[in-house]
């Protein structure tokens, strides 16, 4: 029987008890499809800067080195906010990890079924039959990366901030290959966002882009947009795209308002894929949620473990080419859901079930 190892790092809030369903989830797809789990927990983030001191210790480092992918889970929340900025579980935890594993292209599907219209702030005559999108985010380079990057006290007293945006042709080139293989497996079509009418790193992405999809995808329906029409065209007709991708900064406010059109983050899945593989063959990818530890229910058992259970069908399809339980887990959840078993943040005054019993419910269309 194949074996699939892989880290679990639950991270803070609603983190542990979203990861405890996803698990039970994967066991009961294991015993169904075949294969049998072998994941070592490791903390991250805020529980990480509690028991190690940092929130991305060494240990946790070694856990994933040894694992074939990692599955995420939150971190981050009031208790660590008084950090100085660098210390926090963000930026001290998310940052490094992705830097550790060269996880440079994020996966977020952008996906409302018809029956959750409610969720979405969008009128439903806008989104009939619900949103279906993808956002390829390039993940390691950018302003978030580049150098130099400091802050400065000027001679007159001022304090001054530098941050640097930079790309290159191999890491746009990279990025792209993502954009193609995800377009190949859904409607063949690409919108590249970026700034080219101001910014130098976007005039190189355009020219990169529109090469290399020329030379390598010919077939793939390739378009264009700036930044600030795409945030525009995404709140008034998102359906209208089938892949954006696009870099790191760009791609980090795109995917966020993509969620909130998408209604609740609780459904909202995502894979970090790295640029090495792991012993499968298969690249070796973080996937987690795409909201954060929601620390004012932490704890309540209420919290939507379905983007975490998608997460995890994206490890299995990514990181494990298993693809028939991957879209098993997430028909299952798609039955459970349009069935009419919600948790509180996409029940629309329907009754509502909690963190345990969304995944029982899972389970049963498994």
């Amino acid at each position: 029987m194949k074996t699939l190892k892989f880290a679990v790092l639950p991270g803070d809030g609603i983190g542990p008890e979203v990861m405890e369903v996803a698990l039970d989830v994967l066991k009961n797809a294991g015993e169904k499809f075949g294969f049998a789990l072998d994941y070592e927990h490791a903390d991250i983030g805020g529980i990480a800067i509690d028991n190690h001191g940092v929130a991305f210790p060494d240990s946790t480092k070694t856990v994933c080195e040894n694992s074939e992918a990692i599955l995420f889970g939150s971190v981050g929340g009031p208790k660590w906010e008084s950090l100085p900025p660098k210390e926090q579980p963000e930026r001290a935890a998310l940052l490094p990890i992705r830097k550790a594993f060269s996880l440079y292209a994020n996966v977020r599907p952008g996906l409302l079924y018809p029956q959750l219209t409610d969720a979405s702030p969008l009128k439903k005559e806008r989104i009939p039959n619900g949103i279906d999108i993808v956002c390829i985010r390039e993940l390691t380079g950018g302003i978030y990366f580049g150098q130099p990057k400091s802050t400065t006290t000027l001679e007159n007293g001022e304090e001054q901030a530098i941050d640097t945006m930079v790309y290159k042709t191999s890491e746009i080139e990279r990025i792209a290959q993502v954009a193609i293989d995800t377009a190949k497996a859904r409607g063949g079509s690409v919108c590249s966002v970026d700034k080219a009418n101001v910014l130098e790193t976007s005039v190189l992405w355009r020219k990169v882009v529109t090469e290399y999809f020329a030379k390598h995808a010919p077939e793939i329906k390739l378009s264009h947009m700036y930044v600030d029409n795409a945030a525009m065209q995404l709140a008034r007709d998102p359906n209208q795209f089938d892949v954006l991708f696009t870099e790191n900064m760009f791609g980090d406010i795109l995917s966020d308002e993509m969620g909130v059109i998408c209604g609740s983050l609780g459904m909202l899945a995502s894979a970090s894929l790295g640029a090495e593989q792991n012993s499968l063959g298969f690249p070796f990818g973080l996937y987690e949620p795409s909201g954060g530890t929601a620390p004012d229910i932490a704890g309540q058992g209420i919290a939507n473990p379905c983007a975490q259970i998608l997460s995890a069908a994206l490890m299995l399809r990514y990181s494990f080419g298993e693809n028939e339980a991957a879209a098993a887990i997430e028909a299952a959840v798609e039955k459970a859901v349009t069935g009419g078993i919600r948790t509180g943040d996409i029940a629309f005054g329907l009754e509502s079930v909690g963190t345990k019993e969304m995944g029982a419910a899972v389970l049963k269309n498994l």
